[in-house]
């Protein structure tokens, strides 16, 4: 007789990486309601007291290990990277830059991870997978909320000339080169330490940043109770999601997989919830975008099957 190889639902990062989608889809329509009011550096300060009350999550677990000391440097490295990367993506918009190029160029970060992902760790990807790569990166530019690359690609290349020096052209590079080195980091981290010790670094390096920012006067200290509520609110679903994305590497979800998946369904995420809850309306580009990046998880998912061996006959 022949040992049939087991059947499973599905590799588990894979469940991870659409629960970071998720749960970074949802931070993306709850920051909308207070993008307007605050500073990056006052939003940055609200994640952080929102990402703390997700502590009770984690903590009965990280008592009964100890963390390696270099698992835990890297988690407060990956704390350090997030956050330049958003500093970066506001000062791109201070600097003149227009959110029609700066936010499809940020979002581009997915690539930067997979270079890294190829070239560093030595990841390996079968042809199907590099399909989903195709795929889901377009629909990571369809799906940015500003369509101009593809209303009038004309003025969108003209953009790149736009603003004199072109900084805010370097601060958007600067923002996707640190997004997608954070999400390398992310996985470096969980090859030394649990999820969980992964999540606490990487809070302890966002709150101390966090309070750097309220010692030099740049993050809002006084505000409303619905922008603390609602700020709050953000930051805890945006813990969620880098909680999520932790487990998805632990549990041996590869960086260029991960990244990619949870990159493109985060505005599907996004879209989806801004329709039900915000009453904003879906366009052509949009619903395309949503397809590609569908289709594009589903192949980035493929694993081969390890076919066991035969057993011989006696």
């Amino acid at each position: 007789m022949k040992n049939k190889p087991a059947r499973t639902a599905g590799p588990p990062w894979m469940l991870y990486s659409v629960a970071a989608a998720f749960f970074w889809g949802c931070w993306g329509v709850v920051a909308k309601l207070i993008s307007a009011d605050v500073s990056p550096f006052t939003n940055h300060l609200l994640f952080s007291v929102g990402m703390l009350l997700t502590l009770p999550l984690v903590l009965k677990k990280v008592r009964r290990t100890t963390p390696n000391r270099k698992g835990i440097r890297w988690g407060l490295v990956a704390g350090v990277l997030a956050v330049i990367g958003n500093v970066a993506v506001y000062q791109a918009f201070t600097a003149g830059g227009l959110a029609a190029i700066v936010i499809p160029v940020t979002n581009l970060y997915p690539l930067v991870t997979i270079a890294i992902a190829l070239l560093v760790f030595r990841e390996k990807l079968n042809w199907i997978n590099g399909i989903g790569i195709l795929l889901a990166i377009p629909a990571v530019v369809m799906l940015s909320g500003e369509s101009l690359l593809f209303d009038n690609p004309t003025a969108f290349f003209r953009g790149f000339g736009a603003g004199g020096t072109q900084l805010w052209l370097l601060y958007s590079f600067v923002a996707l080169f640190f997004w997608g080195v954070f999400s390398a980091a992310q996985k470096e981290t969980t090859n030394h330490i649990s999820a969980e010790w992964s999540y606490i670094s990487f809070i302890g390096s966002s709150v101390a940043i966090a309070l750097v920012f309220v010692a030099f006067g740049w993050a809002e200290v006084a505000m409303s109770p619905q922008t603390l509520m609602l700020g709050a609110l953000a930051g805890m679903l945006n813990g969620l999601g880098v909680l999520a994305s932790f487990v998805a590497y632990s549990v041996e979800g590869k960086a260029s997989k991960v990244t990619t998946i949870a990159g493109a369904l985060q505005p599907v995420f996004t879209i989806v919830l801004a329709i039900l809850f915000l009453n904003e309306r879906l366009s052509g580009l949009e619903s395309l975008g949503i397809v590609l990046a569908v289709i594009g998880a589903l192949t980035l998912s493929y694993e081969k099957e390890t076919v066991l061996a035969e057993s011989q006959p006696v």
